[in-house]
C-alpha cells in the first residue's frame, strides 16, 4: 500500500502500525524506496541495511502480540559514529573504512529492546569535525532543500536522512552544535541533551567533556519520544547522571520567561533575514503570552575561543588510540614511527589532522598554563553565566545558526570562517545544558527558501521546557 510519509508522525506511525493500516514491514519498506531513489544524489547514508525488513518482521511480531512500544516498527537512521553490533562504524574516516562494532551502543541496545528498526548508517564529518559533512572521506552530503548547499555537520547525514524523507527519525552526536545546526539547515527538529542525560557509550569519543548523543526528527514530540526512551543513566559512563540528583521533576508552565542575550546578537556575521526571522518568532511568543525579557551573558563572546582549545586538546587524546598497531588501518614503513606516520598520514583526512595538531600543541608543555588552563577557566565562567541567567529567566533563545544553508565548497578553505557557523550552538556545549533547533520559517538565496532555526536552551535537565515551548513554536 502507499503511505503518506511526508506528514507521518512516531505518534501517528505507531497507532497505524497498532491498528493494522499498515505493517512495520511496508513502513521500512516505504522509506527504504526513498532512499533507493534519493540517496545516490543526496549521499545521505554511508550503508542502508540489508537486514532492515527483517528487523521490522521482528517488529511485527510484538506489535501481534500486544508488547509493542512507541518506538516499535519505527525506522531510525543512525549516525555512522554510534557502534551497531556487527555493523560497520567508519565515523566517515578511511581510518575505520573496515572497522565492525563488535558490541551495541548503550542507546542501540535500548532501542533494540523497543524493535525499532535501523535503515543505516548516515554520512557525517570525519570523526565529528566539521559543521557541513564535507569532511566526509565518502564524499559530502548535500542538503534536500537545494542541493548545491550543504546539510549542515556533523551530523549532516541524519539531518538530511529526515529531511528527505529518507527515515522518520534518526540519531546524531552533539559536541559544539553537530545537531542543532544541521537540523536548522535541513529545517528539522533537532535536540542537544544535557551532558550526563543519555549514556555516550558505543559513541566514538570526540570531546569526551562536550559529545551527547541526541535525537532527530519533523515535530518536537517525535524528538521528545525518541529522547525518553534513550535517557538514563548507565554504569558504562560514569559520566551519565542518575535520576535522583537531575533534580525534581516540575510543573511546565504553560506561559514562560524567555530570556534574549541581545549583545550576543549584534556580533558580526549574523545575516540580517536570520535576525529578523528570530525577531518576529519572538514577536509571535510573547502575543502568545509568553514574556521576553534581556539577559546578560558576558563571557558568551568568548565561547568560540575556549571551545577551540577544549575540544582539539581532548580530540588529539582520543584519537591518539588511532595507531595503526590495534586496530583500524594499518600501513606499514620502515620503522615503528614510519608505521604510525604513514597510517595517520593516510588514515585522516585535512580537518582531522589539523585539530589533532592544534589539540597537541595546546597540551604541550609550556602552552598548557597558557592555553588550555585558560580555557577551561573561560569555560566556568560560561556556566556561570548561564546559571545567574536562569534565576532571572526559564529558557534562552538565540538564532541556531547566524546563516541559512551555504554552498558546498564555499568555506571548505577557509577554517575560521567554518568555526564562525556555530557561534551560537557552541557556548551550550560549554555549559552543559541542553538544547533544542526548531524550523521558525524561510530565508531566500538565489531563489530557494532556505530553512532557518530558532534555538531555545534550558537548565541542566530541563528538556521539558524545550518540548513545551518548541511546540508553541510549531503552532506559531
Amino acid at each position: 500500500m502507499k503511505i503518506n510519509l511526508e506528514n507521518l508522525t512516531v505518534r501517528q506511525a505507531h497507532e497505524d502500525l497498532k491498528m493494522g493500516t499498515y505493517t512495520a514491514v511496508e513502513l521500512t519498506q516505504a522509506y527504504l524506496d526513498v532512499i533507493a531513489k534519493k540517496n545516490s544524489e543526496m549521499n545521505a547514508y554511508l550503508e542502508v541495511f540489508d537486514d532492515a525488513l527483517q528487523q521490522a518482521r521482528r517488529a511485527d511480531e510484538m506489535i501481534k502480540n500486544g508488547s509493542a512500544t512507541l518506538l516499535t516498527g519505527i525506522p531510525f537512521a543512525v549516525k555512522d559514529n554510534i557502534l551497531i553490533k556487527g555493523r560497520t562504524a567508519s565515523a566517515a574516516s578511511k581510518m575505520l573504512s573496515n572497522y565492525t562494532a563488535t558490541y551495541d551502543s548503550s542507546v542501540i541496545a535500548k532501542l533494540k529492546e523497543q524493535a525499532a528498526v535501523f535503515l543505516g548508517r548516515t554520512n557525517m564529518d570525519e570523526f565529528a569535525m566539521g559543521g557541513s559533512t564535507e569532511n566526509s572521506a565518502f564524499g559530502p552530503t548535500k542538503n534536500p532543500h537545494d542541493i548545491s548547499r550543504v546539510p549542515g555537520g556533523s551530523s549532516g547525514g541524519s539531518a538530511a536522512a529526515v529531511a528527505m524523507g529518507g527515515a522518520l527519525v534518526a540519531l546524531g552526536s552533539d559536541t559544539g552544535g553537530s545537531i542543532r545546526q544541521p537540523a536548522s539547515l535541513c529545517g528539522v527538529v533537532g535536540l542537544k541533551t544535557t551532558y550526563g542525560s543519555v549514556s555516550r557509550y558505543g559513541l566514538m569519543a570526540m570531546g569526551s567533556s562536550l559529545d551527547q548523543i541526541g535525537p532527530f526528527g519533523k515535530t518536537v514530540e517525535d524528538v521528545r519520544a525518541v529522547f525518553n526512551v534513550i535517557k538514563g543513566a548507565d554504569f558504562m559512563d560514569s559520566t551519565s547522571v542518575p535520576l535522583h540528583l537531575r533534580g525534581e521533576e516540575e510543573a511546565i508552565k504553560a506561559k514562560m520567561v524567555i530570556g534574549v542575550p541581545e549583545d550576543f546578537l549584534t556580533m558580526k556575521g549574523i545575516d540580517a533575514d536570520v535576525l529578523q526571522n528570530f525577531r518576529e518568532t519572538l514577536s509571535q511568543l510573547e502575543k502568545k503570552g509568553h514574556t521576553i525579557k534581556k539577559v546578560t551573558l558576558p563571557n558568551l563572546k568568548y565561547s568560540l575561543a575556549s571551545y577551540y582549545i577544549i575540544m582539539p586538546a581532548e580530540a588529539s587524546t582520543n584519537l591518539a588510540r588511532f595507531d595503526g598497531v590495534r586496530y583500524g588501518l594499518s600501513i606499514k614503513g620502515d620503522t615503528l614511527f614510519d608505521d604510525y606516520a604513514k597510517t595517520r598520514g593516510s588514515g585522516f583526512g585535512k580537518e582531522v589532522r589539523r585539530r589533532i595538531m592544534l589539540g597537541a600543541y595546546v597540551l604541550s608543555a609550556g602552552y598548557y598554563d597558557a592555553y588550555y588552563n585558560k580555557a577551561t577557566a573561560v569555560r566556568a565562567l560560561i556556566q556561570k553565566d548561564f546559571t545567574e541567567a536562569f534565576k532571572e529567566v526559564d529558557v534562552i533563545a538565540t538564532p541556531t545558526s547566524p546563516t541559512p544553508a551555504f554552498k558546498i565548497g564555499e568555506k571548505a578553505n577557509d577554517p575560521l570562517a567554518m568555526y564562525l557557523a556555530d557561534i551560537f550552538t557552541v557556548p551550550i556545549n560549554l555549559a552543559g545544558v541542553p538544547a533544542i533547533s526548531v524550523p521558525s520559517g524561510f530565508g531566500e538565496r538565489d531563489g530557494k527558501q532556505l530553512p532557518l532555526g530558532f534555538q531555545i536552551i534550558a537548565p541542566h535537565f530541563k528538556e521539558e521546557r524545550l518540548f513545551s515551548l518548541g511546540a508553541d513554536i510549531e503552532n506559531l
